[in-house]
């Protein structure tokens, strides 16, 4: 009796909207191949993918990855060749683009805009991520407990205090309610270290943020090329 292999279903996985984005935070292993890492990215931008790669400071990782496409099958692909290539993930983070509820009324430039970014900007150099949720707890403040109305207009004084950085720091907020711990990933860009500093700083007064924000892990690290951020952590 023949034995039949069974057919692989190579339909994507993909939102109805926008793009699945997935952080990866990776140290190399001894004997990681820089060639191999590098044809892995080059082979998900030619795939139309968008691959963003920085050297990060501190001791959670060494290099970001950051990938940004319709099929989550190609980002999982793109993870596994980064592994076979050397690096070993620390720490992740899946998420989705999305325009959030809040958001409604803006231009619809705008809204394709947060749906399909266009990434890294030029210019800012310098990038943290950090998770975040909204506070929920029994017998403390909880966001969700508000009306749509009332969360409505604490998030226009917070997109207000966002505003003021426009220019110096260019905001990813990506949803990952259902995917991944936290309910949002923030990845922020500046022209300067600081411009990221005193944009955290300053919305962390802003009232959403001070009476129902809830924040993970930073990482921080500068964007660059593959070859330079991978020569740069001794990948060579």
């Amino acid at each position: 009796m023949a034995f039949e292999l069974p057919v692989l279903d190579n339909s994507p996985v993909s939102p109805r909207t926008g793009w699945g984005v997935l952080h990866l935070f990776c140290k190399p292993r001894p004997g990681a191949e820089v060639r191999s890492l590098i044809h892995a990215i080059d082979a998900a931008r030619k795939d139309g993918y968008q691959v963003v790669t920085a050297a990060m400071l501190g001791h959670k990782a060494d290099v970001c990855v950051l990938g940004l496409g319709p099929d989550l099958k190609r980002l999982r692909r793109l993870q596994t060749e980064l592994q076979t290539g050397g690096l070993d993930v620390a720490d992740s983070y899946v998420s989705l683009t999305e325009v959030s509820e809040y958001a409604a009324g803006v231009p619809e430039e705008m809204k394709q805009a947060r749906l399909y970014p266009t990434l890294p900007p030029d210019g800012k150099p310098a990038m943290c991520f950090y998770p975040m949720s909204k506070r929920r707890a029994p017998g403390a403040e909880n966001w969700y407990a508000l009306s749509f109305e009332d969360r409505m207009e604490l998030m226009r004084g917070h997109g207000a205090a966002g505003r003021e950085f426009r220019g110096r720091v260019l905001q990813l907020v990506t949803g990952s309610a259902g995917l991944d711990d936290w309910e949002w990933g923030v990845t922020l860009f500046g022209v300067h270290p600081d411009d990221l500093k005193e944009c955290v700083y300053a919305m962390r007064f802003d009232e959403a943020s001070t009476r129902f924000a809830e924040f993970g892990p930073f990482y921080t690290g500068i964007i660059g090329e593959p070859a330079e951020v991978l020569s740069g952590v001794g990948i060579r």
